[in-house]
């Protein structure tokens, strides 16, 4: 019987979902991780002894060998997949990419405007194109995976089409860009296929984008992604391939985080012990990692929203980031019924263990 294991995070995102989708591709080194909203502003940080990598066009079970599978509710941007691809090579990662046909297109013209955009600015962005990407592909100006592999003179029109979408004038950093970006397309080896391929595992781990508390749909608008971040798309794929067998692991830090503006409760300075590892730093798109201690309305919320999107067959709750509070911490005050509870204490996925109510 097929499986799918669907990983969400409970919060504003940076909740260690990178680590929860190492942990199941070791337990499942037969299986394939699917990334079903956002794209490459993902920043999902994998640790294997010596080696590290932080996931953007790629999902998380890379650095563990297995392939990555993009739906067309994803985005992907070829000069930013094609680094990638080389720095995983350089670690012995898997560079196996396959690509939904209507999975959509970043431009570079796309990137520029997310980042000269005052309002994008203003609201939070992470200057990847994202939310630039979505929002085109609602006009006639749209460009998917499918689009690439059509004759260069048609996709040149497509793109010329999109520069002026945006009111770009030719010149030499708009050459430059498009010429790193057809480049790109030709030295990328990747498949652009249906979930027809999915079919090929018994295994299917789902690896979500951003958190909850973000999704474009329940989030406190306008500090929202352009994305459905709750397990809506994952779901969508499982009917499709006709997977009864769903398991749920709800991701969230033993405290709250948010990266850039936008309303967070119970904000306030905590003092962490072991962080020398984070990957959430400032950056002038996002600004500075924000923290607060766990709001438990907010996970019960998140928890309850889910349920009405997805029907799993077990639910579990995995806490990471538990050597970074003095605190004992404690599972408490949760409406829904988990049938496992797990823990991170670092980085590396090889730390992750079962705990109860109270950590041992």
């Amino acid at each position: 019987m097929k499986t799918a294991q669907i990983i969400i995070g409970l919060g504003f995102g940076d909740e260690g979902k990178g680590i929860t989708t190492d942990f199941l591709a070791q337990q499942n080194p037969e299986s394939v991780v699917i990334r079903f909203s956002g794209g490459q502003q993902a920043a999902h940080t994998v640790m294997i002894d010596d080696k590290k990598h932080v996931h953007s066009s790629f999902a998380s079970g890379a650095l563990r060998g297995l392939p990555s599978y993009f739906t067309e509710h994803c985005t992907i941007h070829p000069t930013f997949l094609f680094n990638e691809s080389e720095e995983l090579k350089q670690k012995n990662g898997n560079v196996e990419l396959h690509i939904h046909p209507l999975a959509k297109v970043t431009t570079p013209f796309d990137v520029l405007s997310n980042r000269k955009n005052i309002k994008n600015l203003e609201h939070g962005t992470c200057g990847k194109g994202v939310g630039a990407t979505m929002k085109r592909n609602e006009s006639p100006f749209k460009l998917f995976a499918i689009d690439l592999i059509s004759p260069r003179s048609m996709l040149i029109e497509k793109l010329k089409g999109i520069a002026h979408y945006y009111g770009f004038e030719e010149g030499e950093e708009i050459q430059n860009a498009l010429q790193d970006f057809l480049e790109a397309i030709d030295k990328i080896k990747w498949k652009i296929e249906g979930y027809s391929y999915l079919n090929s595992f018994n295994n299917l781990i789902f690896e979500g984008s951003q958190g909850i508390l973000l999704d474009m749909d329940h989030g406190v608008f306008p500090n929202v992604t352009f994305a459905n971040t709750t397990s809506k798309n994952a779901y969508e794929v499982c009917k499709l391939l006709k997977i009864e067998n769903i398991e749920m692991f709800y991701v969230t830090r033993s405290y709250s985080t948010r990266h850039g503006s936008g309303w967070m409760s119970n904000e306030n300075e905590i003092k962490l012990k072991n962080n020398e590892e984070e990957t959430c730093i400032f950056n002038e798109y996002q600004k500075d990692l924000r923290f607060g201690n766990l709001d438990y309305d907010l996970l019960n919320y998140a928890l309850k929203l889910d349920e009405a999107y997805v029907f799993a067959n077990k639910k579990n709750l995995v806490v990471t980031c538990l050597d970074q509070i003095d605190e004992e911490f404690k599972i408490e005050n949760l409406d829904v019924k988990f049938d496992e509870v797990y823990g991170s204490y670092s980085p590396y996925s090889k730390d992750f263990k079962r705990i109860n109510k109270n950590i041992d």
